[in-house]
């Protein structure tokens, strides 16, 4: 939340959704948790931009699937454990959503981080002629990201002209 806040300068509350998890409450900004994966790529954003407006002159960040799916026990979901044809319907709702993204902002490149998100990018992006790369997600669950995560994204970020 810290980024959220202080480097976003996002401190809006927003209305509690109508449908939530009983074992996953909205705290909004009273939330404790902290999410390993977002300090890791908001941190880098920050150490090489220094001010949010800095960042957002020439980059945007836009979650492919900004929805979250939770079990009985309140435990994330991933799209890729819904059924099939769930899945299906819910891919083509979340690409239609990402293309309009994409036909407002026009931009020249756009990066997966992850193999989901780079792979559900590229579906999108090839019939545009967008040019799409995919950089290694932040998250501790990966033993890759968790030797040099930020070297290895900004690498690759530099070595495909985005930096």
């Amino acid at each position: 939340m810290s980024f959220v806040r202080d480097w976003l300068g996002i401190s809006e509350i927003k209305e509690q959704p109508e449908n939530t998890h009983p074992k996953r409450p909205i705290q909004g900004f009273d939330c404790t948790r902290s999410e390993v994966s977002g300090k890791r790529l908001w941190g880098l954003f920050q150490e090489k931009f220094g001010t949010a407006r800095a960042f957002s002159k020439e980059h945007f960040v836009a979650n492919y699937c900004p929805l979250a799916f939770l079990g009985e026990t309140g435990r994330n979901l991933t799209p890729d454990k819904l059924p099939l044809q769930l899945r299906k319907e819910l891919y083509r709702h979340c690409a239609d959503h990402f293309k309009r993204i994409l036909t407002i902002l026009q931009p020249e490149k756009v990066i997966g981080i992850g193999r989901f998100a780079f792979q559900r990018a590229s579906e999108t992006t090839d019939p545009m002629g967008i040019e799409t790369m995919e950089i290694l997600h932040p998250s501790p669950a990966s033993p890759a990201a968790n030797k040099d995560w930020k070297g290895k994204a900004t690498k690759k970020l530099i070595l495909a002209d985005v930096w």
